[in-house]
């Protein structure tokens, strides 16, 4: 089980809203799904692949057989869903840094809700409702949501350059060469393993345990094969784990 497949982190949040209230989420999914600057401040947020969410009546959750016991909940569900580059405090942060109020207004009605500022209680109610993955796939796991985007900018350039240089003498196709390699130097970045990454997000999860311990990662880009301990990790005190009177009951 990982919620890490390379570069990539895997977010799934389960939050129970109140039934009366949730047809108010779907009308204001709605609404930004067809107005999307209301959403421009998640939009420019670079380090995020994927994010969705759903609302799931009560009575709607799957009944697979007969013999499948049927759930008597109390509330609505409202499941969020998001791949992205980073650690986990790294993404939680941008998401309240960029769109506070829309996050207060999406799960203003989820029970004990607190708000997205300040940062630690609303981090201790993500955390205590994320599901951890339990199998994360990624066809292209070193390859950050901005590499994407690059390889698009690069594979345009490069079919563009093809087809202008055709027939062009050797002097004049290296300096059109030239020039094109200058102006693609932005998006001809190598993907290799991001090492802050990888310590910040077990960081992230030894101080979940409450049990922290020698973080291993790895020294460089250039010394993927060498794991070294993160001696920064090592000297942060653990955060206190939530006890069993802080967490929330749901049914």
């Amino acid at each position: 089980m990982s919620n890490i497949a390379g570069k990539a982190y895997a977010m799934n949040v389960i939050t129970p809203i109140r039934s009366r209230y949730s047809f108010i989420n779907r009308w204001l999914f709605g609404k930004a799904t067809k107005t999307p600057a209301a959403l421009l401040g998640l939009v420019t947020l670079s380090l995020i692949h994927y994010a969705r969410w759903v609302i799931i009546p009560r009575n709607s959750f799957p009944h697979l057989d007969a013999s499948q016991p049927k759930e008597e909940l109390n509330y609505d569900y409202m499941i969020f869903q998001s791949n992205f580059n980073g650690s986990w405090a790294q993404y939680v942060d941008s998401f309240t840094f960029a769109i506070p109020a829309g996050l207060d207004l999406f799960w203003k009605w989820n029970v004990r809700y607190p708000k997205s500022v300040p940062l630690t209680p609303f981090h201790d109610y993500i955390r205590h409702n994320q599901i951890d993955t339990c199998h994360y796939y990624s066809a292209y796991p070193m390859a950050a949501s901005n590499d994407v985007k690059s390889a698009k900018v690069l594979k345009q350039a490069l079919c563009d350059f093809d087809k202008a240089s055709a027939g062009k003498p050797a002097d004049e196709f290296l300096t059109d060469y030239h020039a094109l390699l200058n102006a693609m130097q932005l998006h001809l970045g190598e993907m290799r393993p991001t090492p802050v990454v990888s310590m910040a997000a077990q960081a992230v999860k030894d101080r979940h345990s409450g049990t922290p311990e020698k973080v291993q990662g790895f020294k460089g880009a250039n010394d993927s094969a060498e794991p070294v301990e993160n001696s920064a990790s090592s000297r942060t005190p653990p955060a206190a784990p939530l006890s069993s009177t802080d967490a929330p009951e749901y049914s």
